[in-house]
């Protein structure tokens, strides 16, 4: 089933990073070779498992504070002397965010419950990661996050809580997100093909209101927070089922029903929205929309060749009174060589209701190793 992307949190001048190899010592001899044998390992999943975790497996983010239990690598922010004060160490941040970005476009196509159900790490355990940057003089802003997450894994029935609080302000000292969220993702396998999910999400926008982020904030920038939601949750439950479980294609499907609350920032602030999309204050509107809600789920994989596999993941999320939602990711890796792997990917996220409904964005990703 499908597994919700773990936070990443970066103060601005902090970074943290881990590469854990189970079972084995060594690394790869290049970036791409590991992208590459990380995705591509999961081809094999279904006849031999217990070569997966021989694989060389790249952690970021919160990730990688569970392997660093065992592992920790922790990298200074100053590579040489005098790097802070000449910029060197400014341009080298600036480096490892390309490498991290490129490293989390293609963990996107990483899927552990591709072929079956994955083998993860048994009992009880977790992890919390804070972090805070502050500044003052030509620029003032201030950024922290705070993220956690606690998993139980006992044979069959796998489990997990994770939170994320987020507060940040842009350089003028003005706010700029204003966010808390908590998830549960818990799984019951009862073959290779058939299991059973729970969903659950419930996420906080302190700034999806009518007041203005800053002075002269734009009214198209106001009526935008206005659409956005300020609180949106959602618990389901259901069955998944997995149609082709091969070693060179998976296609599995997933429904569920449950209850869905949401709340936009127009509802908070006593707005309705009219049909051109603009907003006008009426105290008379439901505060919040709340019932029945439905998810369907669908996540393809096909390997065209060694050199080529393609994803296709879509989410349909409905509800009696909510507005619909709907993101779908097609993804194209290719292997051009043992140093070389690249990755092209298209996303729509659709958004009932919204002035501007659908939001595409393409993504290409390079990586080169020597």
């Amino acid at each position: 089933m499908p597994a919700f992307p773990a936070p990443h949190f970066f103060g601005s001048n902090r970074r943290f990073s881990a590469i854990y190899e189970p079972g084995q010592g060594g690394t790869t001899s290049s970036l791409a070779e590991m992208l590459w044998r990380r995705h591509g390992a999961q081809d094999n999943e279904n006849s031999a498992r217990e070569e997966k975790m021989k694989k060389v497996t790249l952690l970021t983010g919160t990730a990688a504070l569970m392997a660093a239990l065992s592992a920790p690598a922790f990298a200074q922010t100053e590579i040489a002397a005098g790097a802070d004060a000449t910029g060197v160490s400014e341009i080298n941040d600036r480096i490892t965010d390309v490498e991290d970005a490129v490293q989390d476009d293609f963990d996107r196509d990483a899927d552990d419950a591709r072929f079956g159900n994955p083998n993860r790490r048994e009992g009880l355990f977790g992890s919390v990661a804070l972090t805070y940057a502050g500044s003052t003089g030509n620029d003032e802003n201030q950024d922290f996050s705070l993220a956690g997450r606690v998993s139980s894994n006992q044979g069959p029935w796998q489990q997990s809580v994770g939170m994320l609080i987020e507060f940040g302000e842009d350089d003028q000292g003005n706010k700029d997100q204003e966010e808390v969220s908590t998830i549960y993702d818990g799984a019951y396998y009862f073959n290779d093909r058939f299991y059973a999910f729970v969903l659950g999400r419930f996420s906080i926008d302190g700034l999806a209101n009518d007041d203005p982020d800053y002075p002269g904030q734009p009214v198209e920038e106001i009526e935008e927070k206005l659409s956005d939601f300020a609180r949106d949750g959602f618990i389901g439950v259901g069955p998944g089922y997995r149609i082709i479980n091969t070693d060179t294609a998976a296609w599995r499907v997933q429904a569920g029903i449950g209850y869905r609350y949401t709340q936009t920032g127009a509802q908070k602030s006593g707005y309705r929205q009219l049909d051109d999309g603009s907003y006008v204050r009426d105290d008379s509107v439901d505060s919040s929309d709340s019932g029945l809600g439905y998810i369907v789920s669908s996540r393809v994989y096909y390997r065209v060749n060694d050199m080529v596999f393609i994803t296709n993941d879509t989410d349909y999320l409905s509800s009696e009174d909510s507005d619909d939602v709907i993101t779908n990711q097609f993804g194209v890796n290719f292997k051009m060589s043992d140093a070389l792997a690249t990755r092209i990917s298209y996303t729509t996220e659709y958004q009932e209701n919204r002035q501007i409904r659908t939001d595409n964005t393409l993504g290409v990703s390079v990586v080169y190793g020597f």
